[in-house]
């Protein structure tokens, strides 16, 4: 897959839940405009609770920051996803094999979304294959842009949420 010569619109849906949640969150958007590209536009951070894995022994997290921007990118998506994974790594977040991946963290990236691709390959599918689940997700992209249309579901995002079963 290629992106368009001009850019590509990609939609980073970001999170912390240690340490300095909004200096790491700013700090992981510096680095991706720097990285990817320029932020076309970003929601405000929510707070939202954190979700406890059944296989957890703990019975509360801290509470993540979210949020989602867009930024212009002329990088084919694997690369995208693979500056995200590093910028990640750089703040503090371990993917290694013992890391547990709902546990708390300082920083957390996903490509939810680059233009209307659809792609299905092993380790990078886009749209993110949960995002129409996911509250803390759909509520800052309704905010910056609640008209998006999912490429596979044709829901916009205000659907999608309106969708969700709380």
């Amino acid at each position: 897959m290629s992106c368009d010569p001009v850019g590509a619109e990609a939609i980073v849906a970001f999170g912390s839940n240690l340490g300095d949640r909004r200096g790491l969150i700013e700090q992981a958007l510096s680095t991706i405009e720097v990285e990817i590209g320029p932020c076309l536009g970003r929601s405000r951070l929510i707070e939202t609770e954190a979700w406890i894995h059944p296989d957890d022994d703990a019975d509360w997290h801290p509470p993540f920051l979210n949020g989602v921007g867009v930024f212009k990118t002329e990088l084919e998506p694997r690369t995208v996803l693979e500056s995200l994974l590093a910028i990640e790594s750089r703040l503090g977040r371990d993917r290694g094999p013992g890391a547990k991946p709902w546990q708390p963290r300082p920083i957390d990236l996903d490509l939810i979304a680059i233009d209307d691709l659809v792609l299905d390959e092993t380790d990078l599918i886009l749209p993110h294959p949960r995002m129409q689940e996911r509250r803390f997700v759909l509520e800052p992209l309704a905010i910056l842009n609640p008209t998006w249309r999912h490429p596979i579901l044709q829901k916009t995002v205000l659907e999608m949420l309106e969708d969700l079963d709380d």
